[in-house]
């Protein structure tokens, strides 16, 4: 077989264009890129948030920030407030970053579990956290790049209209070589001995080849799912959320450097605000809540001026059971699909294209990094899977039939190991693979009323007074870093605002 030359990129939009850009950007020269869309197909973008890890992709693709911002209309995004999840009233921070300083042996949260367990008065955690601290007051500068400031200790990702993204995209790949062609696919032919996808034909009879076809086409999966038949394993068990309705609004309020999650009857409601408008929507179990209880629910809830009447969405959690089939990856919700809850869209999409970079084949496509890449997406969705259950499973809300189901479910034992784990001595299973780390699980444990009975031993070391009045000196130094910072909305009209309309 001549080398792999030909690559098919099926569907625009952000799944689409991210593969079309990075492939083009660093792989240069070593293949021939082709994306297919039609303008007729809709995108399911209704307003993007993301984690930390789309700097690092906008980085390797030399975009910048400032640039991209504001052609975005993006805001910045310190972490996601979560409101009403352990019980009524409660409110947690899910910071990107640290709980302290980042440089103890163990953990932070090890020392302030010590304290609370001996019934020391010790401040709510999160107020050791420069990254919440920062949120709270509607407030960003980007962090120190010097390690020993604690300006240091959090990181940022972005909220963006993602209905602009994949265009803006679109001009990064196009300019790097990729020819896009519009056109609606009607037909897939197959190579009748391996199997493999050969060609794609347009309404219009245009036949297009390719030799690898990247599957971007959404919730249809038209190449691994239609064509090739790829099983879909389905989560809907622990994940029963499968509708949402999304509606923006005009900014009224605070423009908040974070995402907001608020739990409902039926579900969660988000909120996301961008420099032009917020977005708003519901996500909801339709065994439990109907579309028009949910569309009214939304509209009494958003805080502004609605600008469109609630749209519907339809989807179900899970994933493929192999995301490369032949020669055909699947990319984005092609593969599979969990809610937003977490802003892991992007970076499931993200952890494709890295993994498809990394095992790009030089000729024949192998059975061993076909393997390898299957093994290694499938990793992200599992352990993001057990991730997104959490936040359901640990509730101590009976208001409603849609909380009592996920809090009662059966769950998998993957997850009930981890919850088990940190119930015992507050240890959060560590994982070489995956996207979650320590600060992540935790705020979530504790947000939500999944307390310790112990703790490291090693955070018995320093005296007690010693270790209280070093904690207060920490929370001191965190709410004087966090208050020195530009207000959220005046750095980004001094740095990345969005063009007047």
């Amino acid at each position: 077989m001549a080398a792999l030359r030909r690559v098919v990129i099926v569907g625009g939009g952000t799944a689409g264009w991210m593969t079309a850009a990075a492939l083009a950007k660093l792989l240069p020269g070593r293949c021939a890129i082709r994306l297919v869309e039609s303008e007729a197909i809709g995108i399911v973008g209704v307003g993007e948030a993301t984690l930390p890890h789309i700097r690092a992709f906008n980085d390797r693709l030399g975009i910048d920030e400032a640039e991209f911002m504001a052609t975005t209309r993006a805001t910045f995004k310190l972490g996601i407030e979560f409101t009403n999840w352990g019980a009524i009233g409660d409110s947690y921070i899910h910071p990107f970053g640290t709980f302290g300083d980042g440089k103890g042996e163990i953990p932070f949260h090890h020392y302030w579990l010590r304290l609370k367990q001996a019934g020391v008065d010790v401040a709510p955690l999160e107020q050791y956290s420069v990254g919440c601290m920062t949120a709270r007051l509607n407030r960003f500068a980007p962090p120190s790049r010097n390690a020993e400031e604690l300006s240091s200790t959090f990181g940022y990702a972005y909220q963006f209209d993602a209905n602009l993204f994949g265009p803006y995209l679109r001009t990064v790949a196009e300019g790097a070589g990729v020819r896009r062609t519009e056109g609606k696919i009607v037909t897939v032919e197959r190579d009748g001995e391996r199997g493999d996808i050969a060609s794609v034909t347009l309404e219009n009879g245009e036949r297009i080849e390719g030799d690898l076809f990247v599957d971007c086409s959404g919730f249809r999966s038209l190449l691994l799912g239609e064509t090739l038949s790829e099983p879909f394993e389905d989560w809907s068990h622990w994940l029963p959320n499968d509708r949402a309705m999304a509606m923006p609004c005009r900014t009224e309020t605070a423009l908040t450097p974070y995402t907001g999650v608020i739990a409902m009857p039926g579900g969660w409601r988000w909120r996301i605000p961008l420099q032009h408008r917020t977005g708003n929507g519901y996500v909801y179990a339709s065994a439990f809540l109907s579309d028009d209880a949910a569309a009214d629910a939304l509209r009494q809830a958003v805080e502004g001026e609605p600008l469109a009447d609630p749209r519907p969405l339809r989807f179900k959690a899970g994933r493929r059971r192999r995301s490369w089939v032949n020669n055909c990856i699947g990319v984005g919700l092609a593969s599979g699909f969990l809610e937003p809850l977490e802003s892991t869209s992007i970076y499931l999409i993200q952890a494709a294209i890295t993994l498809l970079l990394e095992l790009f084949p030089e000729r024949e496509i192998s059975d061993v990094d076909r393997d390898e890449f299957n093994r290694m997406i499938d990793l992200e969705y599992d352990r993001i899977r057990d991730f997104l259950i959490l936040h359901y499973h640990a509730t101590r809300r009976d208001d409603s039939e849609f909380w009592n189901y996920v809090r009662t479910m059966s769950i998998p034992d993957s997850l009930a190991e981890k919850m088990e784990l940190f119930r015992r001595r507050g240890r959060v299973v560590k994982y070489r693979e995956g996207v979650f780390l320590d600060a992540s699980w935790v705020s979530v444990y504790l947000g939500q009323g999944v307390f310790p009975q112990g703790h490291d031993m090693r955070a018995d070391a320093p005296p007690a007074d010693q270790l209280l009045q070093a904690m207060e000196r920490l929370r001191g130094e965190v709410a004087r870093t966090a208050a020195s910072m530009p207000d959220h909305r005046t750095y980004i009209a001094q740095h990345c605002a969005m063009a007047a309309a």
